[in-house]
């Protein structure tokens, strides 16, 4: 009798796109991709900082490369796919919050945060999966949030974004499975970065993410890096239209 072998976790010859890769969660997940062997290429708004993050990235020895691109500019997120694809894996990074009441939103930041966390990420993931099917497959992982399954105060904009981007991640999974295409979500809790910094530095708002992350600690980024690789590689090769929530227990009540 044959023992069962546990799937590679490895990724080598795989290509991987990392949009919001050049800081934070996202910088996070472009490394865990090459470490575990992927060619990664980032991308930000920044060219300064995806230089500099790719730099780094080619000074510890991964391969690695990157492009400044508005993931709002759908003609030039299309071209950067056509110049820098075809890719195995979409890790899409790319976000923004902007908080307040609910009945002080303005149409200004309501558009804003909906242009990058859910139709950025809906196009992002369509560009990837045709080149996939060219491929035999692929991985496309959105970092969407706990708030994708809860609410959270001043957040309803930054919520419904996160709850779009797991339904229409799960209507994908269904229409793109039999091409061997796998459409899975990464939902953290609040992870200490530097765009976090003013979060946590609220006593009041402290006190609240204390109360609801059930382990004795927030999140580091570090605790990202794992179901990025695992959602990327054959070790999830049935897994599809889910979510790994990183909560701290958050969600569990």
């Amino acid at each position: 009798m044959a023992l069962p072998r546990t799937p590679s976790f490895r990724l080598d010859g795989k290509r991987a796109f990392v949009p919001g890769g050049s800081r934070g969660i996202g910088l996070g997940c472009a490394v865990a991709l090459a470490e575990a062997g992927a060619e990664v290429v980032i991308a930000a708004r920044s060219a300064d900082q995806v230089a500099e993050s790719v730099a780094q990235m080619l000074e510890a020895g991964f391969a690695a490369s990157g492009v400044a691109l508005d993931v709002t500019d759908l003609r030039a997120v299309r071209a950067t796919f056509g110049d820098h694809g075809p890719f195995d894996i979409l890790c899409n990074s790319a976000g923004l919050a902007r908080h307040s009441p609910s009945s002080e939103t303005t149409p200004d930041d309501f558009d804003a945060v909906v242009s990058i966390n859910m139709k950025a990420a809906y196009f992002m993931a369509q560009e990837a999966a045709a080149q996939m099917r060219t491929r035999g497959g692929g991985s496309i992982i959105q970092i969407s949030s706990q708030m994708g399954h809860v609410g959270g105060q001043e957040r309803a904009v930054y919520c419904g974004t996160k709850h779009a981007v797991e339904g229409f991640n799960k209507a994908m999974a269904i229409e793109w499975g039999p091409d061997n295409i796998r459409v899975n979500s990464i939902c953290p809790t609040f992870v200490l970065t530097p765009l976090t910094e003013a979060t946590f530095a609220d006593p009041e708002r402290r006190a609240w993410i204390d109360g609801k992350i059930k382990l004795p600690r927030v999140g580091q980024v570090e605790d990202i890096m794992g179901a990025v690789v695992y959602l990327a590689s054959d070790a999830s090769a049935l897994v599809t239209g889910t979510s790994i929530l990183v909560d701290g227990g958050w969600t569990a009540g």
